[in-house]
């Protein structure tokens, strides 16, 4: 494995950290702006990002090996994807690489018949829509998706969808056209054969939007927020359903995994803003006739969010060589692995230095608690990390099974 970077990514960087300090930090304070305010709608600084990155050829990188993308391995994607994790609200969407778009457009683009692919793929890797993935629901534990209860019925013109979803990111703004959407349409199959997968047109009768959920009493406004969704009749044709019916279940999974490594790149690079915060705090704060940098305990703090750092990124990045080369299935302990400890260590990392920075920390005036919201909530997304550590340690005892 040799990660050193080819003159590729180097190129890449280079311009994506230029982009970041130009366009990107500049236009947190609108963004903090419209989170506090009414409606889900993206502040009009957005659409000049998406320009701006799309003239740099800063698009779509997200995809790899793919002409559909910057072709790009995940190895390559690994460093950019860190960068952008700076910046979480931000800078994904503003290169098209932020979920849930990147998933459904990898399930698109690995399923989607021609036609799908013209009315849904084309506009999402243009940036032109917006799309929501409708899995989690709230009467049942959607850790595992085999429970999903919303009903896809077969009728004489389509399908009928009845249920309801809830966290379905970005739903509530008026760019999201398309909800890929997992329900239950064989219940007497086998619990992984139950589920198909239907494109739903956001603005098809019968779709009523409930609520937008907060989280930590915040409405997350600038992705459109996660909205609680009923279907009532919802009346769709036999065009809707994704790949095959009854394979539900398994493009749940092709979707998810790398998701989940995006995750933890982008989490990389959120712990290593706190850190840089961190440092900077400590070399110009003075607290009892001495800068916080010469306090033992902050030097361990800061000591010990550059080790985890580090050993969380390199993790990901032998998960990245991993998917490259074996693919996500042959990567799935390494997926589970770094899926539990990059959300823990970047919340850790973010905590302490909310803490160095004393009340203000809590406060807007730093991108501290935002960041660690954002952290925390990945311990949630594509998957919890119970059911992850669950993954994990049955891989370990089956190696050690006898009989």
């Amino acid at each position: 494995m040799d990660f050193s970077l080819d003159s590729r990514t180097e190129e890449l960087r280079a311009d994506l950290l230029d982009f970041m300090d130009t366009h990107v930090y500049p236009a947190e304070a609108a963004f903090a702006e419209a989170e506090a305010g009414e409606g889900w709608e993206r502040p009009a600084v957005m659409a000049d990002l998406k320009r701006e990155a799309r003239r740099r050829g800063l698009w779509n990188l997200f995809l790899p090996h793919s002409p559909l993308g910057a072709g790009l391995s995940n190895v390559q994607y690994a460093p950019l994807a860190e960068i952008t994790g700076r910046s979480p609200n931000i800078a994904p969407e503003a290169l098209n690489c932020a979920a849930p778009d990147t998933g459904n457009m990898e399930l698109l683009s690995m399923f989607a018949t021609p036609e799908q692919k013209t009315r849904w793929l084309d506009p999402l890797l243009a940036g032109d829509i917006r799309s929501a993935y409708c899995m989690t629901e709230p009467d049942v534990a959607s850790s595992d998706a085999s429970n999903v209860t919303l009903r896809i019925e077969a009728t004489p013109t389509g399908y009928r969808l009845n249920g309801r979803k809830w966290w379905s990111t970005g739903v509530l703004s008026s760019d999201c056209k398309l909800l890929v959407v997992l329900g239950l349409s064989d219940p007497d199959a086998d619990r992984h054969s139950r589920h198909s997968v239907v494109l739903v047109p956001s603005d098809t009768p019968g779709i009523k939007i409930l609520r937008g959920l907060p989280s930590f009493g915040i409405f997350d406004r600038v992705h459109g927020g996660h909205g609680e969704v009923v279907f009532d009749d919802v009346e769709v044709g036999p065009e809707a359903l994704l790949g095959e019916r009854g394979k539900g279940f398994a493009l749940g999974q092709a979707r998810l995994g790398p998701g989940r490594i995006h995750h933890c790149m982008r989490l990389v690079g959120m712990a290593e803003r706190a850190l840089d915060l961190m440092c900077q705090r400590a070399v110009s704060r003075v607290a009892f006739g001495a800068p916080l940098s010469q306090n033992a305990d902050v030097q361990r703090v800061i000591a010990n969010a550059r080790v985890n750092i580090d050993l969380v990124r390199t993790l990901v990045l032998r998960t990245a060589w991993l998917i490259d080369t074996v693919g996500a299935k042959g990567a799935a302990t390494e997926i589970s692995a770094i899926k539990i400890a990059a959300p823990r260590m970047a919340q850790d990392v973010i905590d302490d230095a909310i803490q160095l920075h004393g009340a203000g920390g809590l406060t807007d005036d730093y991108p501290l608690a935002a960041l660690f919201t954002t952290a925390r909530g990945m311990r949630f997304a594509d998957g919890p990390e119970e059911v992850h550590r669950m993954v994990l340690a049955r891989r370990e005892l089956k190696r050690h099974a006898t009989g």
